[in-house]
């Protein structure tokens, strides 16, 4: 009499979004949560919601957490202003880990954003490329974020003031006004070097006769903590 084929076992894969929904405190998923934030690092994509439920494991399993991994979470934090993720995320960190030199530097790098305090973000940058390098696209998303703080302020904006708040100069500013312009509805009236100006294109808040589509709206306190500063 024959043996019985055994029926292999049907491995069913699952993907990190769906093991963060069906089992978010599982121990057992944070090996997969700390390679999916090296993943969004190398193919520069993002999820807060992973990086969150990571954060939260960590809170239970402290001896297990990775402090590079947090760095990153951070990091990526800071790219997506000017959504709030770096204050969610760094409320899930603890005290004793934020008083690490790297986590106070963000820290700092976050303050400096949120005040549109460009010129002081930037050096403070350029001090700690060794934290901020190791996550691709930072310094174009920081960039973006600039830009929109900017056409939240100014229907024109000078030269200058656009030069400081993306830390680019010289040539590679006059490359990046022309495809701007080439691409983004820009416009440069006459002048030259410093004096010259941007015309920014036209939106409901540096243009307040613009119909306001309130769905669409950024919240008014996120408006009056950067008017001072940039006024």
């Amino acid at each position: 009499m024959g043996r019985e084929r055994e029926v292999p076992k049907q491995t069913i894969s699952y993907t990190v979004e769906q093991l963060v929904a069906v089992n978010p405190y599982n121990p057992d998923i944070l090996p997969d949560l700390e390679n999916y934030v090296n993943e969004q690092v190398s193919s520069q994509t993002y999820s807060l919601d992973a990086n969150l439920c990571l954060l939260r494991l960590y809170q239970f399993e402290p001896e297990r957490m990775s402090t590079n991994i947090v760095a990153r979470i951070l990091v990526k934090a800071l790219m997506a202003m000017p959504a709030p993720d770096f204050g969610l995320c760094l409320f899930l960190i603890p005290e004793r880990v934020q008083m690490e030199e790297q986590f106070k530097t963000l820290i700092v790098l976050s303050h400096y954003l949120e005040t549109a305090r460009f010129r002081q973000f930037w050096d403070e940058a350029a001090k700690n490329r060794h934290i901020l390098e190791v996550v691709p696209g930072f310094e174009q998303a920081i960039q973006d974020y600039a830009i929109h703080v900017l056409s939240l302020t100014y229907q024109k904006v000078p030269r200058a003031v656009l030069a400081e708040a993306i830390n680019i100069e010289g040539l590679s500013l006059d490359k990046f006004l022309e495809h701007q312009v080439a691409n983004c509805g820009w416009a440069l009236e006459k002048g030259h070097g410093r004096g010259q100006l941007i015309v920014l294109p036209r939106n409901e808040f540096n243009q307040p006769e613009l119909k306001k589509n309130t769905a669409d709206s950024i919240p008014l306190e996120h408006i009056t903590r950067i008017f001072p500063i940039l006024g």
